[in-house]
């Protein structure tokens, strides 16, 4: 049996097991699996079938390797890595953030786990809340010669975002370099798997962007919204 049929054989009887998702989103109201909900049943399954899957990171990329113990033939899950920048957090937590956030996404993929169709679920436009209007704008910040942010990776539609800020940035500044780099995504976006992968592959920004200015994170999963109805339509 080739490393593909075990790796299709395993997907079927994961479908096959019941799962309870323990993570919560309660401000969209979905819950979702977190890692712990769903690795014990594919260790299980991987063991008894004859796989075995190994995760790395590079600076660039992180990757689930398959391998099929019996005649060593390999099945790679790639995807590009991204920054995490948690509220009080030391850099090493961060990494781990990151970490964290990777082996569960590549895992799903690798196994073909659904869930919630996080966009979707967005709220409509009315109630979500105007921020206070500002009572002067404040100077632009002095040039450096680098945009403030960017899409990289975007020959091999990875839309992958990085976002850069000056040091002592305020979160509204960078909520709104985030918006602003997201919505030319959005406007580049020529099928509805590419605004998914804009999602899915930044998705470390978005749930900061969450954290740290809920009102511009809800105005934005809108953005995500009407960006995938226009192409439905």
């Amino acid at each position: 049996m080739s490393v593909h049929k075990k790796l299709m054989a395993a997907r079927v009887k994961l479908q096959s097991t019941e799962m309870k998702k323990s993570g919560l989103n309660k401000f969209a109201g979905y819950s979702y699996f977190e890692l712990g909900d769903f690795i014990p049943h594919i260790q299980t399954i991987f063991n008894e079938i004859g796989l075995c899957g190994v995760v790395s990171f590079s600076t660039e990329y992180a990757q689930l390797c398959i391998t099929d113990v019996e005649d060593g033939t390999v099945i790679v899950i790639t995807s590009p890595m991204a920054e995490a920048n948690l509220k009080g957090a030391h850099p090493i937590q961060n990494l781990g953030a990151v970490e964290s956030y990777q082996r569960r996404y590549l895992w799903m993929t690798a196994m073909e786990i659904v869930e919630h169709d996080i966009i979707d679920s967005a709220p409509a436009a009315e109630p979500a809340p105007k921020p206070a209007p500002k009572a002067e704008p404040k100077p632009a910040p002095a040039a450096t010669g680098k945009p403030p942010a960017k899409i990289e990776g975007k020959d091999e539609k990875s839309w992958h975002l990085k976002v850069s800020a000056e040091p002592g940035t305020d979160v509204a500044e960078w909520a709104s370099l985030v918006s602003d780099i997201t919505k030319l995504g959005l406007a580049e976006a020529g099928s509805e798997a590419d605004i998914m992968k804009l999602f899915t592959n930044n998705r470390i920004i978005f749930d900061r962007l969450k954290a740290e200015d809920e009102t511009s994170y809800t105005a934005l999963m809108l953005e995500f919204k009407n960006a995938k109805e226009k192409l439905k339509g």
